[in-house]
């Protein structure tokens, strides 16, 4: 396994790959056909350029290996009880040798040195007949997408290493971490170039200036209860969170998609309520495409070449818990239960009836219910979304109810029932914090998002926090459950599962890669500051 080090020098070694030839948004070559120093020329080479950035495999190991098992397996959404590795994740003794917390580390530092390439090419190396206006879009692209990253890294690890220029790492290769405070402020002075330079509208899946503020407003929520700890957070960051998810959702001109089951299938790729999906496309390799449904599909039944499904991430008991008994429509589209029939999965065979309870979303069928001949094990078509309107809604109740109890606030209420509606839920008058957190757990489960949230708990009330990890275990919510259809009763397993150390504040930090502290020691000092 690569370590931090040799990832981002791997990274050197390639200038930015896109064919000039090449139209579509998702024809994306490799990353080693062509030098920056013929490239850059026009605007159409940077926009191939950034277009590079949202796919490939600096994200597929990320989309695998860090999405799901941190964002949804740790925060007790989805339950695992075999693979070494996995066990871990679920029963809080994650070591620095987990494989997991390797891959996802080096996946985000691809990440971020690509766009620092792209970044820094663009900077030194555009033709001066490029239009200094698609220069500056074409940098908000890479700097959103770089933002992400860093975004994600100090939610899961917390302090980590600053790098704007991959080319420094020659000369000084051993680096400090850095505050977790400044790599937020990192995050927050890139998202905020980025939503000052991009457009308001642009071509299909495309970032534009409601991506970032949409993700402004999300990165201030979380720092709004850095350093608090003592229940309160911050208002100054939650006035700016309001006021960028608050223009989103006030002056974007955006709306809701209007299914939620429909969401997530393939032929709505992209739709308006996506503001940020990586761009997957068909017939790639191994590692370097979409192959969540692979790894976590209940089956490989309804898989491509019926081949796949051998992680197969169980819903859990206390997820199925949260589902309101109107809540059928999130429900079905989220995760399966013995019996619940789906007409669009397998439909050569008439359908699929499932079994057992299993995952659904991001299950989208085979090549031929995709109309897709070249979609394989590795490669889904399905263009999973990061950041979704839906997501900023409820980042603009939260931001309003801020440090009180309950709101009644009417845009509050706006917002946060527009995502029940859409749902089939009934509205409600007033919101609280853990209604907060429940409905952003039911809308967005399988999206990466519960982990994330917990952690921006953990900060302002680490109290409550480390409790509300616990209570999942007080009361066997983290395991899985069968479901009977005919008495529509789900029974929680009783099999005897891996012992689960009780939480504490330390569990909502991630540790540095073994292989990246070996590689460089100084990872292992106390952060520094980067400003």
């Amino acid at each position: 396994m690569k370590s931090f080090n040799k990832t981002i020098t791997t990274i050197l070694l390639f200038a930015v790959a896109i064919a000039g030839c090449k139209k579509s948004f998702l024809d994306r070559p490799s990353n080693s056909q062509i030098s920056s120093n013929n490239f850059y020329k026009s605007t159409s080479d940077l926009r191939l350029a950034t277009a590079s950035l949202y796919a490939g495999a600096q994200w597929s190991r990320w989309n695998r290996s860090g999405m799901m098992p941190f964002g949804d397996v740790l925060a007790g959404t989805g339950s695992f009880a075999y693979s070494q590795d996995l066990v871990q994740l679920f029963t809080r003794t994650i070591t620095a040798q987990n494989t997991y917390v390797s891959e996802a580390w080096i996946s985000l530092y691809n990440v971020i040195g690509q766009c620092n390439t792209v970044i820094n090419a663009i900077k030194e190396q555009a033709d001066a007949s490029i239009p200094q206006a698609d220069k500056n879009a074409a940098i908000a692209e890479a700097k959103f997408i770089r933002a992400m990253a860093y975004y994600y890294l100090a939610i899961y690890y917390g302090a980590v290493p600053i790098i704007e220029d991959n080319r420094k790492l020659i000369d000084n290769p051993l680096l400090n971490r850095n505050i977790m405070s400044d790599v937020y402020k990192f995050a927050t002075n890139d998202l905020t170039y980025a939503a000052q330079y991009l457009p308001k509208t642009d071509q299909k899946g495309r970032l534009t200036t409601w991506s970032a503020q949409g993700m402004l407003g999300k990165v201030y929520l979380t720092m709004a209860g850095v350093g608090k700890s003592g229940g309160m957070r911050s208002q100054s960051l939650l006035d700016s969170a309001k006021k960028y998810a608050g223009n989103v959702c006030k002056n974007s001109g955006l709306t809701l998609f209007p299914s939620y089951y429909e969401l997530f299938k393939a032929q709505n790729n992209d739709s308006p309520e996506s503001l940020f999906a990586l761009q997957w496309t068909a017939g790639v390799g191994y590692a370097t495409g979409n192959d969540l449904q692979t790894w976590y599909a209940p089956t490989g039944e309804v898989l491509p070449q019926k081949t796949g499904g051998w992680q197969s991430l169980a819903p859990t008991y206390d997820l199925y818990r949260m589902y309101s008994p109107k809540d059928t429509v999130r429900r079905k589209a989220t995760i399966m239960l013995n019996g619940d029939f789906y007409p669009e999965l397998n439909q050569a065979a008439g359908g699929y009836k499932a079994t057992g309870t299993g995952m659904k979303k991001h299950i989208i069928g085979n090549e031929k219910d995709n109309n897709a001949p070249t979609m394989g094990s590795w490669s889904s078509i399905e263009h999973n979304s990061l950041l979704r309107l839906a997501d900023v809604y409820l980042v603009y109740a939260e931001a309003i109810l801020g440090n009180n109890t309950s709101t009644s606030d009417a845009d509050a209420l706006l917002y946060f029932n527009k995502v029940r509606t859409r749902a089939g839920v009934d509205p409600v008058t007033s919101i609280n914090p853990t209604m907060l957190r429940v409905e952003r757990r039911v809308e967005l489960a399988y999206e990466g998002q519960y982990w994330i949230d917990l952690v921006r708990f953990s900060y302002y009330d680490p109290t409550s926090a480390v409790k509300w990890l616990n209570d999942q275990d007080a009361t066997h919510g983290r395991i899985g459950f069968t479901y009977d259809p005919v008495t529509k009763i789900a029974t929680r397993d009783t099999t005897a599962l891996p012992s689960t150390l009780p939480a504490t504040i330390s569990s909502f930090t991630l540790p540095i890669p073994a292989s990246e502290m070996t590689s460089s020691p100084k990872l292992a000092e106390p952060p520094v500051p980067y400003y």
